[in-house]
Order: C-alpha cells, then sequence, then structure tokens
C-alpha cells in the first residue's frame, strides 16, 4: 500500500477507503483551508486506462464551474501516486439520509432534485454527461443545500463510451450502449427523487438480467409517488429518450411550476428546512466535527440487491423485445461484474517527472477565513465497467477527495471498498477523563448484503447502544451449498472498536477463498446485543444465472 502524500497538506482524518483509492480529509499548510484529497490506490495507478480514466476526472472538474458541484483545486500526480484535490463538503450522503430517515417529504424531495439538475445543467452546458447520478453521489449540507459529486465514468456528450453506470439508476438507452446524452442523466436523477419519495428504487431486479428488462419495459410506477408530481415522474423516467427532457435544465422548469403550484410559493424553503434538519441529527457524521474519528465513516456505496425487493407497482411480465434484452443483460452482468475497460483511451503515460499539477483554483488563492468549504463523501464503486476509484485504507497524511462514486455507498459496485476510519488517539496534555463504560447493545443487524465481483462481496453492519461507550464488532464470512447453513469459515474474522455515538454503521468488504454457491455474513458485538448476533446468506452469481 503506498504511503504517498500529496506535497503541502497535512492529514487530519480519513474519510474512506477502499479496493480502488482512499479519501482523506486535510488542510492547506499555506491557507489553512480545509480540502478532501482522493487517491487512486497503488494498484489501478499501475494498470493501463485506470490513470487515464483518474487524469480525465480531473480534467473535467477544472473546466466545471458550478455552485452546486464539488469544486477542483488541483490535481497532483509524481512517479509514486496521484491525487485529486477537491472542495471539502462538510455534509452528508443523501444515502445516508435516505437510510437513517426513511423516505423524504414532497418539498424536501424537490428540493434535492432541483438542485442537483442545476449541477448537471451546468455540466451539460460544457458538453457534459456525469452517467453515474445516484443518492451515494450528492451531498447534504446542514443549510439544506446539496453538491453534485463523482464524475468519475463523465463524458463527453455524444460520446460511445459502452455500457456503464450504477444499475439501479441506468437508463433504457445506458444498458444498451448508445452514446452518452444528458437525457440519461435526467433519468437517473429521477429515478432518485422517485426513491426520494417512497424509500425504494423504481426497479428491484435482483439480478443484471432481470433489472435491466425493468429498466427498458416495465411500466413506470409513477403511481406510487405523490399524486401531485407523478407526471414529472413519468416525464423523467420516459423508456424513450426523446420523450424526457432533453436538458437537465428543461426539467427544472417543469418542476418548478409543479411544486409552485402544487406546494405553495414557499415549497423550496419548507424542504430545505426538512433536510437541515434530518442532517442536524447527524452531527458526528459531518467532517467537521470528526477532527479525530469517532464514528464509522459514511462510504457512498451501491450494491445491486438480491434479496427480494418492495411489491412492485402491477403485475407485468416482459415481451417478446424485453426477452431479447434479458439474455445481453446477462452478458452485460458478465462486463459490470468482471469490470472490463470500457474506456482504456491509451495506455496511461508513464511519469517520469517529480510532479505534474493541474491547477483550477488553487487553495494558496483563497483567503484564510473565507467560508468553510464543505465536505465531501469517499468514492463510491460503481458497477460499472469504467473502474472509477473508491478508497483504500492508508495513513497518509494528506487530504481526501471527493467521492468518487458512494456511497458508497452508496454507493457503488464493481470494485471492492475496505472499511476506513483506522482510530488515532492523540497524546493528552492534561489528565485524560475516565472513559465511558460499554453500553449495552440494543441491536445489530446486517443490510447491503451483496456480492460486488465473481469472489468479493460486501456487507454493512449496523449497531444501535444506549450509550457513547467503547463496542465490538465481529464480523465473519462463511461458505456453503446449501440454503440457510453457515457452513465453513472463510478467512479470519474482522474486528472493529466503535465509540463516541449510539449508532453505527460499518461497509465490510470480503474476498471469498472457498467455493460455494452460498456466501454468509455473520455479526456479533461485545457486549452482546439484547436481541442476538445477526446473520444474512446470499446465493452468488455464479450459481444463479437466469
Amino acid at each position: 500500500m503506498s504511503t504517498w502524500e500529496v506535497p503541502g497538506y497535512t492529514e487530519s482524518l480519513e474519510l474512506g477507503s477502499g479496493a480502488s483509492g482512499r479519501v482523506v480529509l486535510a488542510v492547506h499548510e499555506e491557507t489553512g483551508v480545509a480540502v478532501a484529497v482522493k487517491y487512486l490506490s497503488e494498484s489501478l495507478r499501475t494498470r493501463p486506462g485506470f490513470l487515464y480514466d483518474f487524469r480525465a476526472e480531473a480534467r473535467l472538474l477544472g473546466g466545471l464551474a458550478s455552485p452546486y458541484v464539488t469544486g477542483l483545486y488541483e490535481y497532483v500526480e509524481s512517479p509514486h501516486g496521484a491525487a485529486i484535490v477537491m472542495e471539502l463538503v462538510d455534509g452528508v450522503s443523501l444515502r445516508t439520509l435516505l437510510t437513517r430517515h426513511g423516505p423524504l417529504t414532497p418539498e424536501a424531495g424537490l428540493v434535492i432534485l432541483k438542485g442537483s439538475l442545476l449541477g448537471l445543467a451546468d455540466a451539460h452546458r460544457v458538453g457534459v454527461v456525469h452517467r453515474d447520478y445516484k443518492p451515494e453521489n450528492v451531498l447534504v449540507v446542514p443549510d439544506g443545500s446539496s453538491k453534485l459529486v463523482d464524475f468519475g465514468i463523465a463524458v463527453d456528450s455524444g460520446t460511445s463510451a459502452g455500457v456503464a453506470g450504477t444499475p439501479s439508476y441506468m437508463s433504457p438507452e445506458q444498458w444498451t450502449g448508445a452514446p452518452a446524452s444528458p437525457a440519461a442523466d435526467v433519468y437517473a436523477a429521477t429515478a432518485t427523487f422517485f426513491e426520494c419519495l417512497t424509500g425504494h428504487k423504481p426497479y428491484s431486479g435482483d439480478n443484471f438480467a432481470e433489472l435491466a428488462l425493468q429498466h427498458v419495459e416495465a411500466p413506470v410506477p409513477a403511481e406510487e409517488a405523490p399524486e401531485a408530481v407523478r407526471e414529472l415522474v413519468r416525464r423523467g423516467l420516459a423508456k424513450d429518450p426523446a420523450q424526457r427532457p432533453a436538458q437537465a435544465e428543461e426539467f427544472v422548469t417543469e418542476l418548478e411550476a409543479v411544486a409552485g403550484t402544487a406546494y405553495g410559493h414557499d415549497w423550496e424553503e419548507r424542504g430545505r428546512g426538512r433536510l437541515a434538519a434530518l442532517v442536524a441529527l447527524l452531527p458526528l457524521l459531518l467532517p467537521s466535527t470528526r477532527s479525530t474519528p469517532r464514528t464509522t465513516t459514511d462510504i457512498a456505496r451501491t450494491v445491486l440487491p438480491h434479496g427480494p425487493g418492495p411489491a412492485p407497482a402491477r403485475a407485468w411480465l416482459p415481451g417478446r423485445p424485453g426477452m431479447l434484452v434479458s439474455i445481453a443483460a446477462v452478458i452485460l452482468g458478465v462486463l459490470l461484474t468482471y469490470g472490463t475497460p470500457l474506456n482504456p483511451g491509451t495506455a496511461a503515460q508513464q511519469t517520469g517527472q517529480e510532479a505534474l499539477a493541474t491547477t483550477s483554483a488553487p487553495p494558496d488563492a483563497e483567503p484564510a477565513g473565507t467560508t468553510a468549504p464543505t465536505s465531501s463523501a469517499a468514492p463510491s464503486p460503481t458497477s460499472t465497467s469504467s473502474g472509477s476509484p473508491s478508497s483504500s485504507s492508508s495513513q497518509s497524511p494528506t487530504g481526501s477527495a471527493t467521492t468518487g462514486s458512494a456511497e458508497p455507498a452508496d454507493p457503488g459496485e464493481g470494485t471492492t471498498t475496505t472499511p476506513a476510519g483506522t482510530e488515532t488517539t492523540e497524546t493528552p496534555t492534561t489528565t485524560s477523563p475516565p472513559s465511558p463504560a460499554a453500553p449495552a447493545v440494543k441491536a445489530v443487524a446486517v443490510s447491503g448484503f451483496g456480492q460486488t465481483g465473481p469472489t468479493t462481496a460486501t456487507a454493512t453492519i449496523d449497531v444501535t447502544t444506549d450509550g457513547t461507550g467503547p463496542v465490538s464488532i465481529t464480523v465473519s464470512w462463511f461458505t456453503s451449498n446449501a440454503s440457510g447453513q453457515l457452513g465453513a469459515a472463510d478467512g479470519a474474522p474482522q474486528t472493529f472498536t466503535r465509540s463516541g455515538a449510539t449508532t453505527y454503521s460499518i461497509t465490510v468488504d470480503h474476498t471469498f477463498q472457498n467455493i460455494g454457491c452460498y456466501w454468509s455474513v455473520h455479526a456479533t458485538t461485545d457486549p452482546g446485543a439484547a436481541g442476538g448476533d445477526a446473520s444474512q446468506q446470499l446465493l452468488t452469481r455464479q450459481c444463479d444465472i437466469r
């Protein structure tokens, strides 16, 4: 693991890490400006295509100035590493808000949609299509506004860049590899809007073929949304891109007209107020409150679900065209699963210079004491073959970059991530207060357990306690050929110690070494949970190809 650090920055906290990179909170030494530094992992930096894409992301952000998108400070590359230094967004991901608090009010959902569309519109205006809009890639700040992050797989409009995106939010044309267009971003933003309103994604297929069929052919479930906004949902999720608003900016005009009519002239103020209230309930997840790690990392990621989803709005079966799409989707699923590079570009150039910097708005151009920059989430792995960086654990004392696309994770899929947040303790200069007593553990649960590759999986462990004292969480993995049985242990258990909060959400990744159609994850706590341990099992894609 590389320990290279961006010169001129001092690390204060790792925000997230995974197989493809890491995100670190840092301070620019000359100005004191807090930044986020996204490092490309050493393993990907040496593979053709990934460094090329990382540079492309930096160039794209350098040419995009928008109050609704995280800004680039500089791109730094040396023979020892590559990093994007970005604006720090002091907020939490939309995925976190939805996970912790459930569906939003219509006004709050409309505020999220409007802010995101404005960010997408600024990108579309300079000819860029995001291609990976999802809740993990939207950060909500304490005043209720939001910023769009992670342009890791963005391309120029009209580019035929192959199949890429996060399956649950991919437009029909993305599944077929059609040229990138702003209409695809409109579709993804509307799918996220639908999830904000209902608490679940528009379609809930549990494998690539089924999900592709639903996006391409299934009816739009608009009737599950509040009546006042159903037409917006129908328009944004139209199967034919020609029937959607051609540009994000055009959709904003329609949104404002609908919102004003249905919810009054002050709908936006009330929506932002609700979002601000929800963020205020999660103070320990804000980077500004985490000068030392006190809670688990909010990793943006998205994992294709393997369990049963919400019931469909109405019965639906694929037609003959859909059956053809299902066959193609199996092939697409293999591409997405095995991470075949879709945008190889040219082979990554060997960088012999000591440091190559591309600067857009360097921190030293900002006077110290300006409005506190906002914080960035960890890069979220996506089920794309483009390999946008996620994050990989390291103790490097340099800054952190914006979401490479959530959170995790939303967010992500395709690449693996490892839990971040290595806890450190500063040497006290005075007598330390006594440590809090171990709390009682109310519950431990496993969620988001899904396969991310041929031998890799990810799971989220949620723990609730009645106090802020230390608690240990142990995660074990198993393989089996029988449903309902844990089977044989696979690898050593992983133990995490957390304190300082009453709820923890830990995202853990694992590479399986044994062969088995069923994978299981088992979580225990010390002290033990009142409701007992938690387990979850899934049938792997190798044994579940439909």
